[in-house]
């Protein structure tokens, strides 16, 4: 028996054949791939910020001088921060190396092997993948045409083995809002209730406000859109004041870094700044949505975030994401059923929806339409 084959036996058996999360395309891996340097590539793939962190960040990185003591482990002023950002009160927050960990937290605090979870599909991939490995059973709830989400499907599928229920808001990768009525109605099941608003600055939807009325309402926020500092990787919850100390109980030491807790401070005190490059997205995106729509072969969905699905009529999808990345541009396919004439582009900056444009057009001229 090989050494391969013989430590494989000691694995758990549902992860042998877990797959990895799909990450997005680093520039420097595509040299030799694509028709224009690296350094050229336009990234439209990551929902990523164009216009990167507050000028403060950089600037209190390059002279803070602890970077050789750990973090306090209790988050204290990272949550007296957050509390002024966001008008809740500190104890109701617990923050995280970004928002996947959060997501990873709060179901393992909730669910053990055999539960299940309700998830709306399609949506952000990383629900599933944290379900499957605290190995529990995903219970998919597939979304309307317009990717709405049916409260009468979620609540015929809860039994006794339910869980929790995940629900982004906007939804990635459509766009979408769900209805603060739909959310209630949900969290009115008694059960824990995951609103994920990664992209809440861009449609100013939340339900944040309700988490002191309902113990098991959980409300996720992150720092990597909006604010510029998905490098940093930082996010945080609003739950329950009970639920964020069993949070803060289970989570890794330390596990928001100095740099992220600096990038935190500066950006909070650098607001109107970075709303400003919230605001100019936001304009983008109506931009780059009318652009496309002008396409005759592509059907974008109208977006409450900082990205734009794609319908791509001629059932191509996967073509036409080759050919733009052979172009230097890089937007988001999604190789799943649900999903797969579909593309999601970032919003990036006005040059970035000409050149995306242009490149549709020449792509167009190719193929014949």
């Amino acid at each position: 028996m090989s050494e391969e084959a013989g430590i494989e036996r000691f694995i758990r058996p549902d992860l042998t054949t877990f797959s990895a999360y799909s990450a997005s395309i680093s520039p420097e891996t595509l040299e030799g791939e694509i028709e224009v340097a690296a350094e050229s590539i336009i990234k439209l793939d990551a929902n990523e910020n164009p216009y990167g962190c507050s000028p403060r960040v950089n600037q209190a990185l390059a002279t803070y001088p602890y970077f050789n003591v750990y973090p306090d482990n209790g988050q204290v002023m990272l949550r007296q921060l957050l509390a002024g950002y966001t008008g809740v009160d500190a104890k109701y927050i617990a923050a995280g190396s970004g928002g996947d960990q959060l997501i990873d937290l709060v179901l393992r605090l909730f669910v053990e092997p055999g539960d299940e979870v309700i998830n709306c599909v399609p949506t952000f991939e990383m629900y599933t993948f944290f379900a499957k490995v605290c190995g529990s059973t995903l219970v998919e709830i597939p979304r309307d045409d317009d990717f709405a989400i049916s409260v009468a499907a979620i609540k015929a599928a809860i039994n006794e083995k339910t869980k929790a229920i995940l629900l982004a808001n906007p939804n990635n990768p459509t766009g979408t809002i769900t209805p603060q009525r739909d959310i209630l109605e949900i969290v009115d099941t008694g059960l824990p209730v995951v609103v994920d608003e990664a992209y809440y600055e861009f449609s100013g939807e939340t339900a944040a406000p309700l988490v002191g009325k309902y113990q098991n309402l959980m409300v996720l926020r992150t720092f990597s859109k909006w604010a510029g500092l998905a490098g940093l990787r930082v996010g945080y919850g609003i739950f329950s004041p009970k639920i964020a100390d069993y949070i803060l109980r289970i989570k890794p030491p330390y596990s928001v870094n100095v740099a992220a807790i600096v990038a935190v401070q500066e950006s909070l005190k650098d607001i109107d700044y970075l709303m400003t490059g919230v605001k100019a997205i936001i304009v983008e995106r109506e931009k780059l949505f009318a652009e496309l729509k002008r396409i005759k072969w592509l059907a974008p969905l109208p977006s409450q975030a900082n990205f734009i699905l794609c319908l791509v009529l001629n059932g191509r999808a996967s073509q036409l994401h080759q050919r733009l990345k052979e172009k230097g541009i890089l937007v988001r396919y999604f190789d799943k059923p649900l999903l797969k004439h579909f593309i999601r582009i970032s919003v990036g900056k006005p040059e970035h929806t000409d050149a995306l444009i242009k490149a549709l057009q020449e792509i167009e001229e190719e193929t014949g339409g």
